[in-house]
């Protein structure tokens, strides 16, 4: 069952259009990836999904209820956790869970067995007695998210929850996610910057300029760009870089740590392989790889121009 359904959004501010006719389902159990640089329009896709900006056009329908209709009662199924730390810095860990477990209108009897609950299952029952401005960046998320759990939502909406932590917590904090979703069966749609998160999504949509450039599963995505990504390794990044540039076959190269991703024109791979193994002078290797998420949104965001700037805006 679609548990968000978003038809044909726009959304513009002055001569730019943030959201550019976009539409996505997401089903119960799903994850559903934004995923672009900053100012793609992530974050203003979540408002409109939220209902916390209204769209010029399209339409947004959570759990069947139509937002601009029945707007309460989506909302009511609605769990958000913003981008940055929103919470009350002066209150306890506990006093902030009640806090939104009141708004919502949990009695005590409902909402402390709940909240205790929740700190449990996040790792956070622990600290329930310390202020939330005395956690560390990871605990903060984790409190956020179990705020925005509270009234057990239908739908999650997470705003790039995992910026600015270390990898350690943002591995600790995909396995909680995941945990969640297979207790409760939420449908979620998050935005992120890393590739690695986005390769953990049921569905990934790849924004640039405020449009949905593509989406589809990770193995969709980088069925793309099957046979054309080269690896190639040995000797300097910045040698081979230069060798690399002058073959008319190759598209797009870029470093990545001690090797090197080429592109290369469809149907020439085999081609590029057999001309640097005839290059005497290295002692290089070049195999064919799996496109990375990275390569396909390298790819997508070439081949997309900027259609934000509108003069009849």
């Amino acid at each position: 069952m679609a548990l968000i359904e978003a038809s044909h959004l726009r959304k513009q501010f002055a001569a730019t259009v943030a959201v550019a006719d976009l539409s996505l389902t997401v089903a119960s159990g799903r994850i559903y990836g934004l995923v672009g640089s900053d100012g793609a329009g992530k974050t203003t896709t979540l408002r409109l999904l939220v209902g916390a900006l209204r769209p010029d056009a399209g339409s947004v329908s959570i759990c069947g209820f139509p937002l601009d209709d029945q707007g309460e009662q989506a909302r009511s199924r609605i769990g958000y956790l913003s981008q940055r730390f929103s919470l009350y810095e002066d209150l306890t860990v506990l006093e902030n869970i009640r806090f939104f477990a009141e708004v919502r209108g949990l009695t005590r009897q409902e909402w402390l067995p709940r909240c205790l609950e929740l700190l449990d299952f996040v790792g956070l029952k622990a600290f329930q007695s310390r202020r939330a401005g005395q956690l560390s960046g990871g605990m903060k998320q984790k409190l956020g998210l179990a705020s925005a759990l509270v009234s057990m939502p239908q739908v999650l909406l997470l705003d790039e929850p995992t910026t600015g932590v270390d990898p350690v917590t943002r591995q600790d904090f995909w396995q909680l996610l995941i945990r969640i979703i297979d207790r409760q069966e939420l449908a979620v749609v998050l935005t992120t910057p890393y590739m690695d998160e986005a390769s953990r999504c049921h569905r990934i949509g790849f924004m640039q300029h405020g449009r949905l450039l593509v989406e589809g599963s990770p193995d969709e995505l980088r069925r793309k760009l099957d046979d054309r990504i080269l690896e190639v390794r040995g000797g300097l990044v910045m040698d081979l870089r230069k060798r690399m540039q002058r073959l008319a076959s190759v598209e797009d190269l870029r470093a990545f740590g001690d090797h090197i991703h080429l592109r290369v024109k469809p149907g020439k791979a085999g081609a590029v392989c057999a001309r640097l193994a005839q290059d005497a002078r290295s002692a290089i290797s070049v195999r064919i790889v799996q496109p990375s998420l990275e390569d396909v949104f390298i790819y997508l965001s070439e081949r997309s121009a900027d259609p934000r700037q509108e003069s009849h805006a």
